[in-house]
Parts: structure tokens; sequence; C-alpha cells
């Protein structure tokens, strides 16, 4: 890959209407990034507007990347979703299926693929992401800017996985930093495709570090191998202490070598809808 590896920092869900906790989280990240990526009502359990904290993020300095689902929107909302973001400036999404609700129905009609093919109609000067696993890689996912690739926990996999797909644009892993053992075994049992290393289970439970240590070195070989432009990190609470880690090890904001998404882009206009 060509250009500056580039880290996208996860925020944690805001479940309050309290704006300085993400003033907080994108001070932490800034060290590394200007890129955050922010969640939409994650887990299927509310949070504040992906859009309304992507405007806290520019507001502390940062760049957002916003996350939309299919299951709480229709076609309505999703154009309103897109203009609001292009009022704010927001020219960056990710676009997700969505954990089914807990409460409530699923909203129908819309799907990631129709979400992208929309975005591109009414906003196409905006960057497109899509998630992607370990696996064939839809037809139709090619048409997307950016690949937010599942959790994975080794970069061998990773590899191996990248040289099986054709796709000649930004690809990003995510790299998970596991806070403590019983948070690993809660994933393990929740989501089996992204089961936790046995050996990174244990090594947590003797010393909560060693899930930094184990994000860490993964990034740095994510980042040796020049097979991805950059990382999906979640580092969750150990959010400072993997800031450090990373910037000691070189990979921080460094304006003069910022990723193209970090640039200013022109105001996004929206597209006429010529059945109005």
């Amino acid at each position: 890959m060509t250009g500056p590896f580039e880290v996208v920092w996860e925020l944690e869900a805001v479940t309050r209407p309290d704006r300085s906790a993400v003033a907080e989280r994108v001070a932490t990240g800034s060290a590394v990034t200007r890129r955050f990526l922010v969640p939409d009502n994650p887990t299927a359990r509310a949070a504040v507007s992906s859009l309304a904290v992507a405007r806290e993020v520019q507001r502390a300095g940062g760049d957002p990347t916003v996350c939309l689902n299919a299951r709480d929107r229709n076609l309505l909302g999703l154009r309103r979703d897109l203009l609001t973001a292009a009022w704010h400036d927001v020219d960056e999404f990710l676009f997700v299926y969505g954990d089914e609700p807990e409460v409530g129905d699923r909203a129908s009609g819309l799907a990631v693929r129709s979400m992208v093919a929309e975005c591109r109609d009414v906003l196409p000067d905006a960057r497109v992401a899509v998630t992607a696993r370990l696996g064939r890689l839809p037809l139709w996912k090619q048409d997307a800017d950016r690949l937010f690739v599942q959790v994975a926990w080794s970069s061998e996999d990773l590899l191996r996985w990248r040289d099986s797909i054709d796709f000649d644009r930004d690809v990003l892993p995510a790299v998970l930093v596991v806070p403590s053992a019983a948070m690993a075994r809660r994933l393990s049992a929740r989501l089996p495709q992204l089961a936790v290393p046995d050996e990174l289970v244990a090594a947590v439970g003797v010393d909560p570090r060693a899930g930094v240590d184990w994000a860490c070195r993964l990034v740095a070989e994510l980042r040796a191998s020049g097979a991805f432009a950059g990382v999906h990190l979640i580092a969750g609470v150990r959010g400072p202490e993997v800031a450090d880690r990373l910037t000691a090890m070189g990979i921080g904001s460094d304006p003069t070598t910022a990723h193209p998404a970090t640039q200013p882009r022109p105001h996004l206009v929206p597209v006429p809808d010529p059945a109005a």
C-alpha cells in the first residue's frame, strides 16, 4: 500500500448527554490520529446519535467517520441523515447492517448494499466504507472506498485473507484491545467467530496489560507488512495506555504526513432529487 499508515480510532458509545466525554476520548486518541469512528447504537443499545457525536468530534479537532446502520432507519431516514451529515461537513461513512434489537423491531427496506448506492446518489463526493469478514468478498462490496475488516488476532490470518481478495483500495483490519479475561470470555461466548485465543485470555488473566501488548504488537506487524492502509483500533478503556504505547512506537499524528482522509475536503453538496 502507498501512503502513511492510518489509525482509525473507534470511540466508545456515548450513552449520556455529556459532551465532555467525547472531548476527553478524542483528546486521548489524538496522540495517534485525527480520524475517529463514531458507532451507531452498537450492540443494539440506544446511544447518542452518531451524527451528533460526530459534530462534537469536529469541535474537538478530529475528523469523524460516521457509522450508520440499516437496522434503525428506512430510506427516508437514511436520506435525512445523509443530508444532515453534509450540513455538518461529514464526508466519510461506514454502513453496517446492525445487530438484532433486543427491544422493538428492525426497520425494513434497507440493506448495506442499498445504503451504499443511496449515498453515491445523494453525496457522490463522500467516502464510503463497508465491513468485511475473513472470507469471500462479495462483488458489490468492491464498490466501496474502504473495507473495515472484522476483528482478527494474528497478522498471518489477515495477510492470508488479504492475498485472497481482489481489492485495490484501503483495507483496515480491526484490532481489539482485550481489557480483561472476563470480557474475553463474554466475547467468545457471544461471537464464536471472534473467539479470543486461549493464550491471550490466560495472559490477560495474569496481567491486564497483556491485552495492550498483544494489540500494539499486531498493529506493528500489520504496518510492517505494507499490505494494509491502516487499522481500525478498538481500544476501549485501555485507550490512554494504547495511545502512549503506539506513540512510543512511532505511530502518531503528524500533519506533514497525514493520510489523505485527514486533509480538509470541500463542502459536500447534496445532489438534488429530481422527483422533488
